[in-house]
């Protein structure tokens, strides 16, 4: 039996790509998750272990006989029911757990243009992380990805419902900062490749194409068969609106730092792509059904 592998979140998005790649490499793979009672596609493939966050000891045991950690766990935004501080506390005690199980290496996933004085939670929360990781000693290696794409995504799904639902689409300001979309396994692939190196790095995992926000729009409604109108708007009155749709729908749909985040450019990164998987081709394939139906982060987290 080959070393045994862990990781978070291996029933949710990108979890499940870095899952699934380790299985078809013959490992034998364990995840730690919130969500034991949700779907297994892995069936008697992998064990699913809760996390433990309140009980240390208990997490470190979980991960005895553990070689290499891929962690995915962290949150989109700040709600009742999480928030960027847990999602650090939790964090730190999950490196402390792995460091004391003996786990030989790490591969945590980042965002592009983490910044400890950054006044984004999120982006000043994956600093406080990368941090924590570097100096504990465990090897390492951190991937720092923009946008995610897959059939399990949200931001291009969305955008593509909006496309398809409305008569005009609203960009923040211009809509000239820029995004690096990634798809979902070609992060997998990165993160299963640096989990078999030993030598610590950190990998900006961004995709080969490049958009403004603007013409991510104009690609998607043109590639769907919806072209739309693209207007600027005052940054604010996007996100009212964002919020109007959010409560339609029962969800988050953008939020005041996401779009500060945005238009700031932290989602863009001067550096070769590390992705090989066009968006523009993936959209054309699966035209016929992105955005036909609303995809929620509330409850994907449920």
């Amino acid at each position: 039996m080959s070393e045994r592998q862990a990781v978070t979140g291996a029933f949710g998005y990108s979890g499940k790509y870095i899952a699934q790649r380790l299985l078809d490499a013959g490992k034998e793979v364990i995840t730690l998750t919130h969500s034991r009672n949700k779907p297994n596609p892995f069936g008697a493939r992998i064990k699913a272990l809760p996390f433990h966050f309140d009980d240390p000891a208990a997490l470190r045991d979980s991960l005895r006989g553990v070689s290499t950690l891929y962690n995915t766990y962290w949150v989109r935004f700040d709600h009742k029911t999480f928030n960027h501080d847990t999602a650090i506390a939790n964090t730190l005690t999950l490196f402390a757990a792995a460091k004391a199980a003996g786990v030989r290496r790490i591969v945590h996933v980042s965002i592009t243009n983490p910044d400890p004085t950054s006044h984004l939670p999120y982006f000043k929360g994956k600093a406080t992380l990368e941090q924590a990781l570097i100096e504990s000693g465990i090897s390492y290696a951190i991937l720092r990805p923009t946008v995610l794409f897959g059939k399990e995504d949200i931001l291009i799904n969305n955008i593509a419902w909006l496309l398809r639902h409305f008569p005009v689409f609203g960009v923040f300001g211009d809509g000239s900062y820029c995004l690096q979309p990634i798809y979902v396994d070609d992060l997998a692939q990165i993160a299963v490749e640096q989990g078999q190196r030993q030598e610590n790095a950190i990998v900006n995992a961004i995709g080969p194409e490049t958009f403004s926000y603007r013409e991510l729009a104009k690609t998607i409604g043109q590639l769907i068969g919806c072209p739309r109108p693209i207007f600027p708007m005052p940054p604010r009155v996007g996100y009212v609106m964002g919020s109007a749709i959010g409560r339609l729908v029962g969800d988050v749909t953008i939020t005041w730092p996401e779009i500060q985040g945005l238009m700031a450019n932290l989602l863009y990164v001067n550096a070769a792509p590390a992705g090989r998987t066009r968006l523009t081709d993936w959209v054309r394939e699966n035209a016929a059904t992105l955005g036909k139906q609303y995809a929620s982060e509330l409850a994907r987290r449920a």
